[in-house]
């Protein structure tokens, strides 16, 4: 499902009772919600952190604080990699479990997930403001679904044979990389999951550099990607995949379907309140059309729904914090300050909580840092162009590679785009259809390595090679 796939058809939110009865139909949010797990995870056990520090989890619709968290630092990290190398060694619970075995256990997690979607979808929506309908049919639909595809795929890794010079039989492996730096589910043998919330500074910094790590995946901002590169190659060359920022280009020819490509234009760039890394917030128009695509992407805008998370009919929640908010304040600015024509929205929302209006840029240049920089933000940027090589050009002139999307109806078109996109995912008049199946990661400043998909399970995996010496090959 994607992020414009939720939506409920226009006759409903115009017909009050029609409304009201597809409400009741709705999930609703788990009331009175007690956060009970607030302390680090190793070994299968709960416990608090060496330092006994806690760090706050605020709601950001409100400003209000849901619980405190145990903060782990260093010492923590070592508890943890200690405890995962012990689960991974030879001859460990987990090393001797059938690969059948391990699919059940990712297939029993995706069942857990799904019993307790409501109360996971209402802890998103307290601790970071999306919609929770958006978390219950997106994000943890998305969560499950990866869960059971990657449960198929347990007992589905195997080697091959090599026809090798000689006499000799040569065969392949593909052995688990070892211990791996990321967040991931709990629920597994003593050792094999460890959660430690924490800071990057501390946390983030003893898990980059540790030498008894042998992987890292992160996903986050390019300035915080460097930094783990460089710890992992001062430490013991680490492998690394992130999955970086971006500044994806959105193509509308003036053959596409108008209406249409406005909306996905629209959920491209306000889907999560903007806080996406795939937020397609360079729009080039062809010129023909470049009018009219403003007027009708402003009448949208206009129309977007900001609200409490928890209300059913909600479009778009708050920014996740005050920092967040007032970056992304301090761009819309800069774009008027520069010479972009502000047609809607460029505010805080005068209530509680970390708001921004759904705003629109139009007379967009490539100079202007609200089309060369990331905002994370509910902001949308259009800019006009007239040829095809033109706008190829300019949506590759960027040091972000990580999606990039293109509405037409002419198929020609749309593969040349698409083959000259310097993007690791090119969407073609559709935008945001992610899926377990599809290996999804960046190009240039956008990352390396991808996640999902057959490719993303060949980031855990080293390949040995075996030979063995035969008395005679037959072949």
């Amino acid at each position: 499902m994607t992020s414009s796939e939720i939506a409920m058809p226009g006759e409903v939110k115009a017909d009050p009772a029609a409304l009201m009865a597809s409400l009741q139909l709705l999930p609703s949010p788990t009331p009175n919600l007690e956060i009970k797990y607030t302390k680090i995870f190793i070994n299968n056990e709960w416990q608090n952190s060496e330092s006994g520090r806690v760090f706050p989890v605020c709601n950001p619709a409100t400003g209000e604080q849901v619980c405190e968290v145990q903060e782990a630092d260093k010492v923590d990290i070592d508890k943890a990699v200690q405890a995962a190398r012990l689960a991974f060694s030879l001859g460990s619970v987990w090393r001797r479990m059938d690969a059948s075995e391990r699919g059940r256990l990712l297939d029993k997690l995706a069942d857990l997930v799904e019993r307790d979607r409501a109360t996971l979808a209402t802890m998103e929506s307290l601790n970071g403001g999306k919609p929770f309908l958006q978390a219950f049919y997106i994000d943890l639909q998305g969560v499950i679904k990866t869960l059971r595809y990657y449960a198929g795929w347990a007992d589905k890794i195997h080697g091959m044979t090599i026809p090798v010079d000689g006499d000799y039989f040569t065969f392949t492996r593909h052995e688990p990389i070892g211990v791996c730096g990321q967040i991931i589910p709990a629920g597994f043998p003593p050792g094999v999951v460890n959660i430690l919330p924490g800071y990057g500074p501390t946390a983030g910094a003893a898990i980059a550099s540790h030498i008894g790590i042998d992987k890292i995946a992160f996903t986050g901002s390019t300035e915080v990607g460097k930094l783990i590169q460089e710890a992992a190659g001062r430490s013991n060359l680490k492998r690394v995949t992130l999955e970086l920022g971006g500044k994806s280009p959105n193509i509308i020819f003036a053959d596409a379907d108008l209406d249409y490509a406005v909306e996905q234009a629209h959920q491209g760039v306000f889907f999560n309140q903007g806080q996406c890394c795939t937020a397609g917030s360079r729009i080039f128009v062809e010129e023909s059309i470049y009018e009219e695509f403003v007027k009708r992407s402003v009448e949208r805008a206009k129309r977007r729904i900001v609200g409490s998370p928890f209300d059913p009919t909600t479009e778009q929640g708050p920014q996740i914090d005050k920092k967040q908010y007032n970056k992304i304040l301090e761009l819309i600015q800069s774009g008027v300050a520069e010479g972009a024509k502000l047609e809607c929205g460029g505010k805080g929302l005068g209530r509680k909580g970390f708001f921004i209006e759904p705003t629109v840029f139009s007379n967009v240049t490539d100079d202007m840092r609200i089309a060369k920089e990331e905002i994370f933000g509910p902001v949308q940027e259009i800019l006009r162009f007239k040829t095809m090589d033109e706008v190829i050009e300019r949506a590759n002139n960027s040091d972000f590679g990580l999606v990039a999307a293109v509405f037409t109806n002419d198929i020609n078109k749309a593969l040349m785009v698409s083959s000259a996109m310097q993007a690791g995912t090119v969407w073609i008049n559709c935008y945001n259809a992610l899926n377990a199946q599809s290996p999804f990661g960046g190009f240039k400043m956008s990352g390396n390595g991808r996640e999902m998909g057959e490719f993303g399970l060949r980031e855990y995996s080293e390949v040995k090679t075996v030979t063995v010496k035969i008395p005679q090959k037959n072949s």
